[in-house]
């Protein structure tokens, strides 16, 4: 009888064993469901994408009145890069290599830069590049051979970064961008430009070497700040930092990032977005870099998903979480655009792609 007994008692514990394997693995997928099926994914793929699979930068069609400014469904390579980052993040390879097609057939010029607009159609009417898209896509590409072991992304990731050392310099620093039409270029360098992480891949990759990167990782370790704000720019020919008067928060909160990947602390910066948070219950999109006071009336989804990727990045995940449910309330405002951060029928893909990266980050 003790034998019999003995003999249910393991039977019994298999059984366990096994039903307790089956909830975890449907919990497990549940889970990975729950991250791949994000209602802003759900917008953007049914309301913001073009014909040819490119992404456009508004919701509502519109026409620009010149060819340096952004309307309708134009669609720019800084979405492109910010999808790229999201498919990694993801750790969906079927989703990142639809966007290097796309990249490689829409993006990429004879002369291998990267096309910073084009037409909703895919047509071409500029001859620059912008340096902060062309970094985040590297970024990406180089995270996505490292992931998946794919040495393609790499090579173009190569191509295009030999296009930026030999054509996108001045004084030995990049710079915003290049003109390959002209030939021209400007002497400014925005520092949310200055992308750590995608530097740092292409020195351990050997695509640049060490001193490159020791000169940009300087550049965010000896910028000065005013106590709160970082400054907007390096000019490469005097070599001094330049403040905007008008602050954009979203260019403090990129250079924060590349700051905290560095181990730079941005204390002041969110301490003072940490204290207007709790006054007014919400960020704003510009400030006065004089009186610390907002000039705009406008609260932006970019802004919250960028402080919540600075939060995850400073470990202060308790101010990611309040930052998150603000976030989040913005969303489906417009109940004919379930998932999507849209005011008065229009949107910037912007206000959905950054708040995306945040939500599955946060998660």
């Amino acid at each position: 009888m003790i034998s019999l007994f003995r003999y249910y008692k393991i039977i019994c514990v298999l059984l366990l064993m096994v039903i307790s394997g089956i909830t975890i693995t449907y919990f497990l997928k549940d889970y990975k469901m729950k991250i791949s099926t994000s209602a802003t994914e759900k917008f953007i793929q049914q309301y913001m994408i073009n014909p040819n699979g490119t992404f456009a930068t508004y919701l509502m069609d519109d026409v620009s009145v010149n060819a340096d400014t952004v309307a309708g469904r134009e669609a720019l390579s800084e979405s492109m890069g910010l999808w790229m980052q999201y498919a990694v993040l993801k750790q969906d390879q079927s989703m990142f290599e639809s966007s290097y097609r796309l990249l490689k057939s829409h993006f990429i010029s004879p002369q291998n830069y990267i096309i910073w607009k084009l037409s909703p159609n895919g047509q071409v009417s500029v001859t620059t590049n912008a340096l902060g898209d062309d970094f985040r896509i590297i970024d990406s590409l180089l995270n996505a051979s490292i992931l998946w072991n794919d040495d393609e992304y790499q090579e173009l990731a190569k191509e295009i970064s030999d296009t930026l050392v030999t054509s996108v310099q001045m004084n030995g620093y990049f710079v915003d961008f290049h003109d390959f039409l002209r030939d021209e270029s400007p002497s400014t360098l925005s520092l949310p430009y200055v992308d750590i992480s995608a530097l740092k891949k292409m020195n351990q990759k050997g695509i640049i070497d060490n001193s490159t990167y020791v000169k940009y990782s300087d550049l965010l370790l000896k910028m000065p700040d005013d106590g709160v704000f970082f400054p907007k720019v390096f000019d490469v020919n005097t070599k001094q930092y330049v403040f905007d008067e008008s602050v954009n928060i979203i260019d403090q909160l990129i250079v924060g990032i590349h700051c905290a990947e560095l181990g730079r602390k941005s204390e002041g910066l969110i301490s003072f977005l940490k204290t207007e948070f709790e006054h007014q219950g919400k960020l704003m999109g510009r400030f006065t870099r004089a009186n610390r006071k907002a000039d705009v009336t406008y609260e932006s989804p970019s802004i919250y998903g960028l402080a919540i990727l600075l939060a995850i990045k400073s470990d202060d995940h308790d101010w990611a979480k309040k930052l998150y449910k603000r976030m989040i309330s913005l969303r489906d405002q417009d109940k004919s655009y379930i998932g999507g951060y849209v005011f008065d029928k229009n949107t910037h893909i912007f206000d959905n792609l950054f708040p995306l990266l945040a939500e599955t980050a946060i998660k």
